[in-house]
């Protein structure tokens, strides 16, 4: 049986697909607002790995790339700015 590196990033993809649901239930049930924000940059970062894997698929790294930093940027941004507000908001109670 042959494995070509197609189908080997593929099932990576899945498998990292697979492994995005624990983040998940953290954003979903998480004790805390925080750990909740914790479960967000993880499903963020998760992502980032799927896009690259579908990169390689494709043959279009260079592409994919590109679009990854986009999105890492916009994560990034995103977290900072749900923690600032919601410390902001914890502090007012």
């Amino acid at each position: 049986m042959e494995i070509n590196m197609e189908n080997f990033f593929l099932s990576m993809a899945f498998l990292v697909g697979i492994i995005l649901l624990i983040p998940f239930y953290r954003v979903y049930r998480g004790p805390t607002l925080f750990d909740r924000l914790l479960g967000v940059a993880a499903v963020g970062s998760k992502t980032i790995t799927i896009v690259l894997l579908f990169g390689l698929i494709y043959d279009r790294l260079d592409m994919f790339i590109d679009i990854s930093l986009g999105y890492a940027i916009l994560n990034f941004v995103g977290v900072i700015a749900m923690t600032k507000y919601f410390k902001k908001s914890a502090s007012d109670y």
